[in-house]
Parts: C-alpha cells; structure tokens; sequence
C-alpha cells in the first residue's frame, strides 16, 4: 500500500474520531472544531510517510498539539484586544465613539447573545422572521398563550441587557457618565 492510500485509510477510519476528540475539548465552537480537525489532517498529510501502522493515537497526538495553537493564538488576541484598550468588557462599559466605529446593531445582536437559546429563538421568529404570535406558537410546539408568555419575557430580558449596556445618561444633559461619577 502507498502512503496516499495508506492516509487515505486513515482518514476514512478516523475522521469522525478525531472531530469528536476536538469537539469535546472545544466545547461547542463548531467552526473552530472544523478548522483544527483540517489542521491535524493537514500535518498527516504532510507526514503520510510517517504514519505508524495504528494511527489513531498519533492522530490524537497531533490534535492535542494543534488544539494547543489554537487556545495559545487565543490568548495572544485577547492580550493584544486588551493591550489596545477597545475591549468593552476589560473596561465594564459600552464604548461608542460615533455611528461609524461599529456594525449598526452590533450591541443589539451582543445584547441578544447574553440571552439563553430559547429567549433568542423567540425573539429571532418574531423579529427576524416575521411570525406572528400563532406561528411562533406552532414553531415552538407550545399553546398560543404559552408563546405570548416567552415572548414576554425575552423582550423583558433583552431590555435589561440593552440597560446594562448601555452606558448612563443624564436626563439633563444627555452626556455619558462614565462608572466613577454616578451619584
């Protein structure tokens, strides 16, 4: 058998077992389990040669390294975003210098992000899709009143969201206070 073949066996046999091992160790972020798993196949790739008869457990050798570039090149973002000074969660407060320094809306999808999955789910059929209490009631398998009752309630989260990011205004003067000189 050829190294190609021989990857390509490997491959086959151990794909969905290398993505499991990353998934559970990445906890959910689907988009970097796919980046490392293509990694960690790149570098079998590249040392097919090498490849011992049970790859399996070399394979998760070369995932664990890999998984440790990912979370290293993590810290090194977050260090530098927060060397910068833009990180609005270092400094406790919202940050906004004028429309053009963020996405528009970009605090409402932050605000909505902090909610749990069916508060998001909620909000997103009626807003983003447009679904009238009825139909948001058979997308979510539950009674009209019942629907109604968790729409009420997301939008009530979301708002204490919005207020908690959003930084305080003087009802006279409409300027920002920053944290320190709230009375």
């Amino acid at each position: 058998m050829s190294n190609d073949e021989i990857f390509a066996a490997a491959y086959r046999e151990h794909y969905w077992a290398v993505s499991r091992y990353v998934a559970r160790r990445l906890d959910g972020r689907a988009g970097e389990v796919e980046e490392v798993v293509a990694e960690v196949f790149t570098v079998a790739w590249r040392r097919r040669a090498d490849l011992p008869s049970s790859p399996l457990p070399w394979l998760y050798g070369v995932a664990r390294n890999c998984l440790a570039n990912t979370v290293r090149g993590h810290g090194r973002r977050r260090r530098l975003v927060d060397r910068l000074g833009n990180d609005d969660t270092a400094h406790g407060r919202h940050i906004a210098e004028g429309p053009e320094t963020e996405t528009p809306g970009a605090w409402v999808h932050e605000a909505l992000a902090r909610l749990s999955a069916s508060d998001q789910e909620v909000l997103r059929l009626t807003a983003w899709e447009e679904l009238g209490i009825e139909e948001v009631a058979v997308a979510l398998g539950c009674g009209r009143r019942a629907a109604t009752m968790r729409l009420h309630r997301a939008r009530r989260r979301l708002r204490a969201e919005i207020d908690r990011m959003r930084p305080a205004v003087t009802a006279d003067t409409g300027h920002s206070l920053r944290e320190g000189d709230r009375r």
